[in-house]
């Protein structure tokens, strides 16, 4: 008995150390890396992270003047300013839906351009070289920058780390996974590999894509919901009279919880129709 309330303060005590002198990742950090993972996957990896908080800020701040001079009442233009510096988040994070969509269409094909190439006898980086010619359009830029990568260098391993950050996608973490994989062990079966690759990712691909088009209307109506009192809030700014009795605290009571309702409402409506998504766990 008393060996457990030994362990029992022990493991208390270290737990309290730990609150105050182990190092945390700071908030900024994390924020940070999910604008750059954000970036990434839209394809827009070269774009500064600092260049992107700024262009937000300015879509804020000029929204909000716009705003306020049209209705000249501070509530509503703060309002609509949050929602400006928020539209480029929302541009690039619709970017990045259609840029991963766009890949899982044209994954199929490329992986079996490879079986194909691997078939014919060509080493796995002249067949991966051999995707920025003949491979799908989407994926071209990607592994045409690969070939010149292991031109220059020589390193597969290092030119595959480098692909991969290009194309900042789940399904392409794992077919790079899976060619070095086979590189390294001598893979015996890399063309079994990639034809059953192939064949689950044509799958994947028919049974998201019906899916999808069932949660269209919900995800549609959440958006439509959302955006209606906003619009008839816009359209009412070009009448002073009206538009004024927001800028009482009262009306910016109103404008606050009408905001708050709207976001907790369309996050869950968004979070009960959305459909499992791949993450990126091998990167």
């Amino acid at each position: 008995m008393g060996a457990l309330v030994g362990l029992g303060v022990g493991v208390g005590l270290l737990l309290i150390w730990s609150a105050f002198f182990v190092p945390l990742r700071p908030r900024t950090a994390r924020r940070h890396g999910r604008l750059a993972e954000l970036l990434a996957r839209a394809g827009l990896g070269e774009v500064s992270i600092t260049g992107f908080v700024v262009l937000c800020l300015a879509a804020g701040v000029v929204t909000t003047f716009a705003v306020q001079v049209v209705s000249r009442t501070p509530p509503v233009a703060l309002a609509f300013g949050l929602m400006g510096g928020y539209l480029p988040v929302t541009v690039v994070s619709g970017r990045a839906r259609r840029r991963q969509r766009e890949f899982a269409e044209v994954w199929p094909e490329a992986v079996d351009n490879l079986s194909s190439a691997v078939r014919a006898g060509m080493s796995l980086p002249d067949a991966l070289a051999g995707l920025g010619v003949r491979g799908p359009e989407p994926l071209r830029a990607a592994f045409d920058a690969f070939a010149l990568d292991y031109q220059v260098t020589g390193r597969f391993g290092e030119s595959l780390d480098r692909l991969k950050q290009r194309l900042a996608d789940p399904v392409g973490d794992r077919v790079v996974e899976g060619l070095r994989v086979a590189r390294e062990v001598g893979g015996g079966d890399l063309g079994r590999l990639l034809r059953n690759l192939s064949g689950y990712l044509r799958e994947d691909l028919r049974t998201r894509g019906e899916l999808e088009s069932r949660q269209a209307w919900t995800v549609n109506g959440a958006r439509l919901a959302v955006a209606a009192p906003w619009l008839v809030l816009l359209f009412m700014s070009f009448q002073t009279e009206v538009i004024r009795r927001y800028a009482s605290p009262a009306g910016a009571l109103v404008l606050a919880v009408g905001a708050g309702l709207c976001l907790v409402a369309y996050r869950l409506m968004m979070r009960i129709g959305r459909l499992p998504v791949d993450r990126r766990i091998l990167r």
